[in-house]
C-alpha cells in the first residue's frame, strides 16, 4: 500500500461535508516520485480561490501604496513624467519643447499640455500664484469676454464670462464660476487648481490644472490640464458646432497621412478640446513673457504676443486677423475695469 496516494486525505468530524464537494480517489505515484514516500495532493477549488484571492489584495496592496506615494509625492511623479518626455519635447510637431495630449470618454474630454518654458520657476510660479493674474491670462483666450477674480470667506473665486469668437454683451455670454486654489507650493513645485461645478451648454466640472517644477539653467517644466464633463446635450450642441461652422477644424494630434503626404489630423470633439487647451497654454506663456515690460505696456505685449502665438498654428488656431483680435481685446479689457 505504500504506492498508492489520495488527493485529498480529508479526516475528522467534517470529512462528511467535504466528500460532498471533493472526491478523494487513490491514485497511483507518477513515474520518479515513489522514493520522496509522499505524493503533491491536488488543490481543493476553495483553496486556488484562496490564493488568488490573496494574489489579488498583494496586488491591490502596491497599487495603493504606491498611488498613495505619488500622491504625497507630486514632485517625484512629475520629475518621472519629464523624464519619460525628453525625446518628444526635443522632437515633435510644433519645433518646440511642447507635448499635448488628449483623451475622450462617453461623458468627458481632457487635454494636457507638458512644455519647457523660458522663465525661471520662482518667476513662473509667483506671477501665476496669484488669482488677478489669471484674469489677465484667461481674457486672452478668444473665447473670453470678462475674469474678475472675487475674494470671500470661503476662498477666491474667478467669474468668468464664456461667449462667441466674435464682440459680444456680457448678457449674451455664459457665465463660469471657478473657485481658485493652491494646492501645494515648496521651492521647486507649484500646483494651482480652478474647478467649475457649472458650465455652459450641458458641460460642467471644469478643471483646470497648472503644474510648474523648477529646472536648472533658468527654465521652468509646465504641465497644464484642461478638462471638463459634458452631457448628452453638450455633445449635441458640440456635434452641431463641428457639422456647421466647426467643420473642417481639427486638433493637433496627428492621426494619419493625406493622399497629398500632409499630416492627418484629428478632428471632432478631441480636436476640439486640444485646439482649447493650446490657446490656454499659450496664454499662459504669452502672460509669462510681459514680466521685463513696463505695466503701461503690459496688456499690448501680451496680446500682440498671443495672437503671434496662434498663428503659428493657423491651421487649428487661425480664427480673425490681428486688428479685428486687438480691436476686441481692448474693448472687453475697459469693460472688465469698470465692471465688478
Amino acid at each position: 500500500m505504500a504506492n498508492v496516494g489520495t488527493r485529498c486525505g480529508a479526516t475528522g468530524p467534517h470529512s462528511r461535508s467535504l466528500s460532498r464537494r471533493t472526491s478523494c480517489t487513490k491514485t497511483k505515484p507518477k513515474p520518479g516520485r515513489e522514493s520522496k514516500g509522499q505524493y503533491e495532493p491536488a488543490l481543493y477549488p476553495a483553496t486556488r480561490t484562496l490564493r488568488w484571492l490573496i494574489s489579488l489584495l498583494l496586488i491591490c496592496a502596491s497599487g495603493a501604496a504606491w498611488a498613495a506615494a505619488s500622491k504625497a509625492d507630486p514632485v517625484a511623479v512629475l520629475r518621472a513624467k519629464y523624464a519619460s518626455l525628453e525625446e518628444p519635447l526635443r522632437l515633435n510637431q510644433f519645433r518646440q519643447p511642447i507635448v499635448l495630449d488628449s483623451a475622450e470618454t462617453p461623458d468627458s474630454l481632457r487635454g494636457d499640455i507638458y512644455a519647457v518654458v523660458d522663465f525661471p520657476f520662482n518667476a513662473a510660479s509667483s506671477g501665476l500664484n496669484n488669482p488677478d493674474h489669471w484674469c489677465d491670462v484667461m481674457l486672452l483666450h478668444i473665447n473670453t469676454k470678462y475674469c474678475r477674480a472675487v475674494h470671500g470667506p470661503s476662498g477666491t473665486t474667478l467669474k468668468v464670462n464664456i461667449g462667441r469668437k466674435t464682440p459680444e454683451a456680457l448678457a449674451d455670454t455664459a457665465r463660469v464660476e471657478f473657485h481658485y486654489s493652491l494646492a501645494a507650493a515648496s521651492s521647486d513645485y507649484v500646483e494651482i487648481t480652478l474647478d467649475a461645478k457649472d458650465g455652459p451648454l450641458g458641460t460642467s466640472d471644469y478643471r483646470i490644472v497648472l503644474e510648474l517644477m523648477d529646472l536648472p539653467n533658468g527654465k521652468t517644466f509646465l504641465h497644464l490640464t484642461y478638462s471638463y464633463a459634458v452631457n448628452f446635450v453638450g455633445r449635441l450642441a458640440m456635434q452641431t458646432y463641428l457639422a456647421t461652422i466647426g467643420s473642417g477644424k481639427v486638433g493637433f494630434t496627428v492621426s494619419g497621412t493625406e493622399a497629398d503626404g500632409q499630416a492627418d489630423y484629428i478632428g471632432g470633439v478631441r480636436g476640439l478640446v486640444e485646439r482649447n487647451t493650446m490657446r490656454y497654454y499659450l496664454a499662459i506663456d504669452s502672460y509669462l513673457g510681459t514680466a521685463g515690460a513696463t505695466p503701461a505696456a503690459r496688456l499690448e505685449h501680451r496680446l500682440q504676443s498671443w495672437f503671434a502665438a496662434v498663428e503659428r498654428y493657423p491651421r487649428q488656431l487661425h480664427e480673425m486677423d490681428r486688428a479685428e483680435y486687438m480691436e476686441m481685446k481692448h474693448a472687453e479689457y475697459s469693460r472688465q475695469q469698470t465692471l465688478q
